[in-house]
């Protein structure tokens, strides 16, 4: 399985550089290959400057090793051992139309001392952080990710989604969310009735749907004119964003405390960012707007939300 996972986020991750390389026009990936003190490493993409993409990386990493103290306590093991090899990507595109997005994708394997397989699950999701938004855009990001769900329990998707929304919150702002939401698992199990194969499925449907959900988002919102004021809301949203990986996220939290590479793990974080003390957008405006989309809501049937 693990064999299996690693070449499947290493083929979703040519497939994404490629993909967005192309609807950019201009940047390119630059490509790091990094070693983990301690075993394993990653191979990290970052575009920037772009015509489209102002800043963003698609890493993927296989790390393994002695699981550290802190990590061996939230597991409730000693005398273990690891590996831990996924892909995950955050896009901040330049006009603000365009919403900035993540997904990611893992898989984990726990080891006694001798080495034998003692647990293993997967994770990932994926979810929009948008600025300005059509109601149906964030209906088809949605729509995409239910449908790849679908195939596996039509269950799935609202329990997931309900994941996502509470989630992907920052709890020190009133709950605040970070974004529109999409989907987000963890700790998928393999048991009696789904084998490690059903869950890998499940893992590479979704990342297949990945660049059917953004992309016709991006090719539709890339050339719409903007101002400097919409610059300046694209920037104090992406502060919140700064706020939510730094302080709550997870797997920035892991990176940082099994020594992973530093540069890959923050490569999340926007170029540029603004706070303002005790700001609130205009009532009626496009941004009040935006603040009501951040509600969890029903982004399928769009019709019963009033």
């Amino acid at each position: 399985m693990k064999n299996e996972f690693i070449a499947f986020i290493r083929d979703l991750q040519d497939e994404i550089c490629s993909a967005f390389e192309k609807i950019d026009g201009k940047a390119t990936f630059r490509e790091d290959h990094w070693e983990r003190p301690g075993g394993g490493g990653g191979r990290s993409r970052v575009i920037a400057d772009g015509n489209v993409f102002e800043k963003g990386g698609v890493s993927t990493s296989v790390v393994h090793g002695d699981l550290p103290e802190v990590m061996a306590q939230q597991f409730g093991v000693s005398n273990s051992k690891f590996m831990a090899c996924g892909i995950s990507l955050v896009i901040h595109p330049l006009n603000p139309f365009v919403p900035t997005v993540h997904a990611n994708f893992r898989y984990f394997e726990l080891y006694d001392h001798e080495g034998q397989l003692k647990d293993s699950w997967f994770g990932g999701g994926a979810d929009l952080t948008p600025y300005y938004l059509e109601e149906k855009d964030g209906s088809h990001f949605h729509r995409t990710f239910k449908e790849a769900c679908d195939a596996f329990g039509t269950d799935l998707y609202p329990k997931y989604k309900q994941h996502c929304d509470e989630y992907f919150v920052n709890k020190h702002r009133n709950n605040e969310a970070r974004g529109i939401g999409g989907i987000f698992y963890d700790y998928l199990r393999p048991n009696a009735e789904k084998t490690a194969e059903d869950l890998f499925a499940f893992s590479k449907a979704n990342g297949n749907a990945f660049l059917k959900a953004y992309l016709p988002i991006v090719e539709k919102t890339k050339d719409i004119p903007y101002t400097d004021a919409h610059r300046s809301w694209q920037a104090y949203r992406r502060g919140r964003y700064v706020e939510f990986n730094l302080i709550h996220d997870r797997g920035t939290l892991f990176g940082l405390k099994t020594n992973g590479r530093t540069e890959s793990i923050l490569m999340s974080l926007p170029p540029v960012a603004r706070w303002e003390y005790d700001f609130h957008p205009a009532p009626g405006s496009q941004e009040a707007q935006l603040v009501e989309w951040l509600k969890p809501r029903d982004w399928i049937n769009m019709q019963d939300n009033g």
